[in-house]
């Protein structure tokens, strides 16, 4: 988003703000890799349209900057009957939402792309790729300090608010009224702010006097990793087909640049924020997430206790993956990393499943935008979801 504002504007002054020490550090360094091609998103949704946009300029960006990626598709296999339908669903709403290459193959053609493989029908995807996500959020910092932009590391946003009224002489306190201070109490003084703060997108946006509706909770999402000498079994992404009553994709097997091919993830309430190990825990981030979870937990009791149950039990991992390539044994595998998802829940315990958008009223609230929701396939979507954002900015603000 920064990358995009400061193209468009170059007049403009810029400054991203870090709260690590390092960028990409979350949600960018911690996801699967992979380049969606908008298969499952709703026709005409937002999510549909940046994804298949996204794609497209995330292949271009990464050709013009040099940045490895492999487009080794997917299939996405269907292993029981009563799964065919849905598939062929899949197959239509992918045509709706103009994925390019898009087919229905049967057992035969399954096994010569993916040998290992077993299934009764699959949706070939051949457009779906990989990349590494951190490289290219790299490459966007880049691009931004080239065009005058500033990044501020190590600088955790924990207070906004207007400034006193200027110093006889000063012009500052009027052309950059909004303070922005640090747990270190550093200063910087700006005219707008735009957030896209993800896991901590409520609490920022309570900062600067606005909602915090809708709430972030996070979920944590495991992986195992097949051994190296087992790697062979998996050429590019199997997918399950996915069951529409939840909003995660089901296990499956994600081939990584590095050669390595992840398995999973799960999908289970982390009880911290940035909580990726199993025992990671914030009391804070706890009270939160089960106040805005609690309708949705007794919604999906069964599904939310099978997941922290196959968290526990790596054979029940395995089981799952077994649907798919019934040679992957226990042995076979190894714990891997884990990722923390931002889910943003709104007032009724709905999952929010499009972007959200809002500011405020008042001094500082009028001043700011707040990206309160950039579900996944965002990494995919990114540079098309910057293009959104600027164009909010540039109507709210006037720029």
């Amino acid at each position: 988003a920064a990358r995009q504002l400061v193209l468009r504007h170059p007049t403009l002054r810029l400054a991203v703000l870090e709260k690590e020490q390092q960028l990409a550090h979350h949600q960018s360094g911690h996801n699967s890799g992979v380049i969606h091609s908008g298969i499952y998103y709703t026709p005409g949704s937002l999510k549909a349209k940046l994804c298949v946009q996204g794609a497209a300029l995330c292949y271009e960006y990464c050709d013009r900057k040099g940045i490895p990626y492999k487009q080794c598709g997917k299939l996405i296999v269907a292993v029981e009957q009563d799964e065919i339908p849905r598939l062929k669903a899949l197959y239509e709403r992918g045509l709706q939402n103009n994925v390019r290459g898009l087919k229905l193959i049967g057992t035969k053609e399954i096994q010569a792309k993916e040998p290992f493989c077993r299934g009764l029908m699959a949706l070939d995807s051949p457009y779906t790729g990989i990349v590494d996500y951190r490289q290219v959020a790299q490459s966007y910092a880049e691009d931004f300090q080239e065009a005058g932009g500033t990044i501020l590391t190590d600088f955790e946003v924990t207070d906004m608010e207007m400034a006193k009224e200027s110093a006889s002489g000063s012009e500052d306190g009027l052309q950059y009224p909004v303070i922005v201070r640090s747990s270190k109490s550093e200063e910087i003084c700006c005219r707008h702010i735009v957030t896209c703060a993800g896991l901590y997108s409520d609490r920022l946006s309570e900062i600067s006097g606005c909602s915090p509706e809708p709430r972030i909770v996070p979920f944590r999402g495991d992986y195992l990793v097949l051994k190296p000498e087992k790697c062979y079994m998996v050429k590019g992404n199997i997918y399950p087909v996915p069951n529409p009553r939840f909003p995660f994709l089901g296990f499956h097997f994600t081939p990584r640049m590095d050669g390595s091919v992840w398995l999973g993830p799960n999908a289970v309430l982390a009880f911290k924020r940035e909580g990726y190990k199993l025992f990671d825990f914030s009391t804070t981030d706890f009270l939160d997430a089960v106040i805005g979870l609690w309708k949705l937990v007794l919604r999906n009791l069964s599904y939310g206790l099978n997941e922290m149950y196959r968290a526990c039990f790596l054979s029940a991992q395995v089981k799952e993956l077994q649907k798919f390539i019934p040679e992957v044994t226990v042995n076979d595998v190894l714990r891997g990393p884990s990722g923390v998802r931002a889910q943003a829940l709104d007032s009724d315990g709905n999952l929010v499943d499009d972007f959200v958008f809002d500011g405020g009223t008042g001094d500082i609230g009028s001043r700011i935008l707040h990206v309160r929701n950039a579900p996944s396939p965002a990494a995919t979507s990114s540079l098309a979801i910057a293009e959104m954002i600027a164009d909010e900015a540039r109507r709210r603000f006037e720029l």
